[in-house]
């Protein structure tokens, strides 16, 4: 038995010797109806449950719900899904197995065997073999290799994108993972084993399959899916305009920066968007009674520099864009609601008075002059202070807000003179093979870099209001994304080459000790990957300027 040491876990110390894993720890404590303990941490430090015992300490336990756990789990299962995809296939196949999308509570995962993708035959026993993983509770072990070892794994299991991409590492070493006899490389923590990876479906999904995960809050639960056919057409659209430009992997974007093409792919990028901008104005002129257009978008779309490129479009069709914020129709603070925390919530849709905004709007669209009111942060109240409209033949409302998707915000207006748009940044780009860019990733980036110039946050104040955020966007925004009669991906390919040098410094700001601190470090981990791009380049119009700085918009 090695050295003793005190470990204290919900205020209980036992003493535990330095050869304990935390995995031996956690068996302890964990239930079987419980949802799966899946990291640790120690004195606040997040660590893999392969570790041992080393120091005194106080333990955390990391469960499924918490986004670490979550974000672990999703990782452990993706390997444990591609490992069964090589025990079935073999090497052959391995590299035309691509993870595309999240799509709802899962992953799309392209699988290009054959014409129709992959046979429901050959899912079966991808999925067969993944739950005889989990049965037999088959670990994963950690290897600390040089990137040349690694870059041999790499060619022996089918992954030349991997290849590609450890040319633009500066590490000499990296940490490969082997489960059940394939080996693979994912970007963060993953679990101890294949046993808590139990709840999952997969199925056949067009020219793939879908891996659906179970809900986060709720372990032993698995929604129904639903295709979100909008959702995927937006995704595809921009994937192949990466493909035809050269890019699917960051690799491949690094490669265009170096060989000094970046200036054109950026034109190409700004184009893609302002083209797809004017497609959109051009559908809404040609409906005819659109008087409202209702755009809604998660956090850091760009959804003030979309509006404002969308009315500009829309003058070219000859029509007057008026801009209206569902901000200034809060209720007055002391009517607003409270959250579970006891604190206002403004992100419900019941903190809007709505009764006054749709009976402004139908007096608006029937002619009359309406005093619109504006809202005073700083006194909590509702004001009006004179700003009075009155819609002329050819004026169009361009409404802002979390709930314009949401059908209760607008009850009172007909449908036939709404058009809805949703925005979101939906990046396109792979790190590899099996590791895609979080979309929230990405959003969390550029709110990181806004609200440093913006707000004087910092980026671990930043971090620590995400999951808040988040939060709001998974109850009033994602549900409705697939009631937008459009939507717009405001992703650029290259932008996060660009943000990388506006992140950096404000995530190596974070110091050890602070709560943002390990998620600055997996932010920083990632953008290592980047090869910078300066942004003086940069369209004064662009939806990158939202965040970096130097638009010609007000944003």
């Amino acid at each position: 038995m090695g050295e003793m040491f005190n470990v204290t876990i919900d205020g209980i110390t036992k003493q535990y010797s330095s050869d304990t894993t935390y995995r031996d720890i956690v068996l302890e404590y964990q239930r079987p109806e419980d949802e799966p303990i899946i990291l640790v941490k120690v004195n606040n430090k997040l660590r893999e449950l392969y570790k041992t015992v080393w120091e005194d300490c106080t333990l955390e336990f990391v469960r499924f719900s918490d986004r670490a756990g979550f974000d672990s789990y999703r990782r452990s299962l993706i390997m444990l899904f591609y490992q069964a995809c090589y025990h079935v296939l073999g090497v052959k196949y391995m590299k035309d197995i691509l993870v595309l999308n999240t799509v709802g509570d899962g992953f799309f995962i392209e699988m290009y065997l054959e014409e129709d993708g992959v046979s429901e035959e050959i899912v079966a026993k991808i999925d067969e073999k993944m739950r005889e993983c989990v049965e037999a509770d088959t670990p994963f072990v950690r290897y600390r290799m040089s990137i040349e070892k690694a870059k041999d794994y790499y060619e022996k299991f089918g992954m030349p994108q991997k290849i590609d991409l450890s040319f633009y590492s500066r590490k000499s070493h990296i940490k490969l993972y082997e489960l059940n006899g394939y080996y693979d490389y994912f970007y963060g923590s993953m679990a101890a084993s294949a046993g808590c990876l139990s709840q999952f479906k997969l199925f056949k999904f067009e020219k793939g399959v879908m891996l659906i995960l179970p809900i986060r809050h709720n372990f032993n639960e698995i929604r129904n899916f639903k295709i979100p056919r909008k959702f995927i057409n937006a995704c595809t659209a921009q994937r192949i305009l990466a493909k035809n430009n050269g890019i699917s992997t960051v690799a491949d974007l690094n490669d265009i920066i170096c060989s000094k093409h970046v200036e054109e792919l950026i034109l190409v990028s700004e184009a893609w968007q302002e083209k797809s901008i004017a497609e959109i104005a051009n559908e809404i002129a040609s409906r005819e009674g659109i008087r409202f257009v209702m755009i809604a978008g998660p956090s850091s779309s760009g959804k003030t520099t979309f509006s404002n490129r969308l009315s500009i479009q829309l003058r070219t069709q000859g029509k007057t864009p008026i801009p209206i914020a569902l901000d200034d129709y809060y209720k007055n603070r002391v009517d607003c609601p409270i959250d579970e925390n006891g604190e206002y919530d403004y992100e419900c849709l019941e903190a809007l008075d709505l009764e006054t905004f749709n009976q402004n709007m139908l007096d608006l669209m029937a002619g009359k002059r309406v005093e619109l009111p504006e809202f005073n942060f700083v006194t909590g109240k509702r004001e009006y202070n004179g700003r009075f409209l009155q819609l002329e033949p050819s004026d169009i409302l361009v409404i802002e807000g979390i709930h314009g998707l949401n059908e209760k915000l607008s009850y009172l207006l007909p449908k036939e003179n709404k058009f809805k748009i949703y925005i979101s940044a939906l990046t396109q780009i792979n790190i590899d093979e099996h590791n895609r860019i979080a979309t929230t990733d990405g959003r969390l980036i550029r709110r990181i870099v806004r609200d440093a110039r913006t707000r004087n946050c910092t980026a671990s104040d930043t971090i620590m209001r995400w999951e808040s955020v988040r939060k709001g966007e998974e109850k009033y925004i994602f549900p409705y994304q697939e009631s937008a009669d459009l939507m717009f991906n405001s992703s650029l390919l290259f932008e996060l080459s660009v943000l990388k040098t506006y992140a950096e410094p404000l995530l190596f700001a974070v110091r050890e000790g602070d709560p943002g601190f390990y998620e600055a470090k997996r932010l920083l981990k990632f953008l290592d990957y980047f090869v910078c791009i300066p942004g003086d380049n940069i369209n004064k119009n662009s939806i990158l300027r939202e965040f970096i700085g130097g638009s010609c918009f007000r944003v």
